[in-house]
Order: C-alpha cells, then structure tokens, then sequence
C-alpha cells in the first residue's frame, strides 16, 4: 500500500504593485512586489476526475495573495505578507497540505543596488 503523494502546484512570479514598508515614502508611492507560491495537496480525485471541483484552484489561491497583498493594510515586513497569506490559504483549503511562499521587494529604497528582497515561509497542516 502506497501513502498519498502530494501534488505540487505552483504560482511563479506573479506581480503585485503595493504600498508597504518602513519608510513612509514606501507607503506613499510603493513599490512592485514578485511573489512565488508552492501548494501541497492530495490531488488524486482532481486527476481521476479531471475536474477543477476536486482541486486545489489555482485562480482562487491567487485573489489570497491579492487580497494580502494589495488589501487595505500596509505592512512594514515582508515576512508578514508571507505569515498573512499562508494563514489565509490553509484557512480558505482544507485540503491544502503544505505551503511555501516567496515574497520578493523590488525596487527597495536603500543606498545599495540590489535586485531585490525576498522572505520565504512554509506552512505544514498537522
């Protein structure tokens, strides 16, 4: 007898313009945001159905991060927009197994030139 595999499905690079960060010009004129979500889930009624009833919707996991993301709050951590979108998507998926997300800052104020910042966070359901 085998135990369930996890099918992992992926979001990468979706983009994001939103006002976050310490410095109060971060939250006036923001900035563009990457992010990259991994989602771990029992996909085998989704394949021996083919039907998108019994899978993890990619679509809606998207408006999760939008929600997060460009919502009404303004974060000063990118860590936290990880933290909020991971406690979203295992609330809204209950058969959502495993998450990791990447949320890249591009474009931050600082007086060094780097291609961005990056927080990742995974999340287990126990």
């Amino acid at each position: 007898m085998f135990k369930p595999s996890l099918t992992r499905l992926s979001i990468v690079n979706a983009e994001y313009y939103a006002y976050h960060g310490v410095k109060p010009e971060e939250k006036k004129l923001g900035g563009k945001y990457e992010v990259d979500l991994d989602l771990y889930y029992d996909a085998k009624a989704a394949q021996l159905n083919d039907d998108v009833q019994d899978a993890l919707n990619y679509e809606e996991a998207m408006f999760c991060i939008s929600e997060v993301i460009t919502g009404s709050d303004n974060y000063n951590l990118v860590e936290t927009i990880c933290s909020d979108i991971l406690t979203m998507l295992m609330e809204k998926f209950k058969n959502l197994q495993k998450a990791t997300v990447r949320v890249r800052k591009l474009n931050v104020p600082m007086r060094r030139v780097i291609g961005y910042i990056e927080a990742e966070q995974t999340i287990e359901r126990t």
